[in-house]
């Protein structure tokens, strides 16, 4: 019995991480596939980082978090973030400036 515990501990951790590896790649993915669907003159207009800006920075976070270093690393923990920051702030600003119409 001593000895099933461990190998239940490990197969949870296993079972959380790719949990939220998938969440960040779902949060990434999203963020980037919006990001590449909007006019490029509606991020200044708003006031936020340029267009190009945030698909790099969104590119690069998914792709560091897909090479292996995982959503608890310092690249997935800045994915996720800029990805929620993206989601949550400028993807409001920019259906607020197209009077919330449109497919997102």
């Amino acid at each position: 019995m001593a000895i099933a515990a461990p190998i239940f501990v490990f197969h949870l951790v296993y079972v959380i991480d790719l949990v939220l590896l998938v969440f960040a790649l779902a949060v990434q993915g999203i963020s980037l596939v919006h990001a590449f669907t909007q006019r490029s003159d509606a991020f200044p207009a708003i006031g936020t980082l340029p267009k190009g800006g945030w698909i790099a920075i969104l590119a690069v976070c998914m792709l560091l978090t897909l090479l292996g270093f995982g959503a608890l690393s310092i690249f997935g923990l800045i994915g996720i973030a800029a990805g929620l920051i993206y989601l949550l702030d400028v993807r409001v600003g920019l259906r607020d400036l197209h009077d919330g119409k449109g497919f997102w």
